[in-house]
């Protein structure tokens, strides 16, 4: 007789979140339909909207599943507190403005079976117009580094022997950690199954400024990594720009990149990584 499947891994579900309050209780109310066992570790960037409140309320009702801290910094700098503070041997990335599906959870489990590293599918709700542009791909031995932390997964080992996100980075910090870990030698898979639901831009103007901040965020990548150009594929960019929108899209992201090379100088990033500061818990 075959032996009896083991008891399932743990996996930490961490997220940072600054003023998110339409959009958290949806979220919490996704995670804590997830297939245990999990744990749901959140880091508030002192929002200012009442969302703090709203995760104190969800840690005191669900003692030791959900867990809240509060401390600024950027994303990399929350999440990186967050899997610090993590006790599962895995941990899966989602946003404040995010979803998940009732079985992302339990795809995200069974994926870690092929690999350290694990990417889901992100379906976009909202606006149409600001939600069918696809993603600048950029590829490293096979992989595409560019899924992002919205839907992502580590071996908790792995996240750590990486070094975690690094903090410089306004955007971009998902890319880059993906890079190295494809560099160190480890496996991205990718599960289609394993799905969260992101609420776009409201308005253009802010699906704009996110376009800017990413463009800013690629050229923080190549101040790191060095050139990546010939690793995007940029036939293919070009030619998928179709329509007004898209050509926006595209000429806020150049902007942004051609901001950070002017505001750059003097300051470029190097491999080396600050050091990070603590924290002050709720519901731990």
């Amino acid at each position: 007789m075959g032996s009896e499947p083991g008891p399932r891994p743990l996996i930490s579900i961490v997220c940072t979140v600054r003023n998110e309050q339409p959009h958290i209780a949806q979220l919490l109310d996704s995670l804590l339909a997830q297939e245990a066992p999990f744990e749901v570790v959140i880091v508030d960037a002192e929002s200012r909207d009442g969302t703090f409140d709203i995760l104190t309320d969800y840690a005191h009702r669900h003692p030791g599943v959900v867990r809240v801290w509060s401390l600024p910094g950027s994303r990399g700098f929350g999440r990186n507190e967050g899997v610090k503070r993590a006790r599962g041997e895995f941990v899966a990335f989602i946003d404040g403005d995010c979803f998940a599906d009732s079985n992302w959870i339990r795809e995200i489990r069974g994926a870690f079976a092929g690999a350290p590293v694990v990417a889901g599918r992100t379906v976009a709700v909202g606006k149409p117009k600001y939600g069918v542009l696809e993603r600048v791909e950029l590829y490293q031995s096979g992989y595409d580094v560019t899924y992002p932390s919205c839907n992502l997964a580590y071996r908790k080992a792995l996240f750590e022997r990486l070094g975690a996100f690094d903090t410089r980075f306004i955007t971009a910090e998902d890319i880059d950690l993906n890079l190295r870990a494809v560099r160190s030698g480890a496996a991205i898979h990718y599960t289609a199954n394993a799905i969260v639901y992101h609420h776009m831009r409201a308005n253009f103007v802010r699906f704009l400024y996110q376009a800017f901040w990413n463009g800013y965020g690629r050229k923080q990548l190549t101040e790191k990594q060095g050139s990546l150009w010939a690793r995007y594929r940029v036939r293919r960019l070009i030619s998928g720009q179709r329509g007004f929108i898209a050509w926006a899209r595209l000429t806020a992201a150049l902007g942004g990149y051609a901001f950070r090379v002017v505001i750059g100088v003097g300051r470029r990033l190097t491999p080396d990584r600050p050091a990070a500061a603590g924290a002050t818990a709720t519901g731990g």
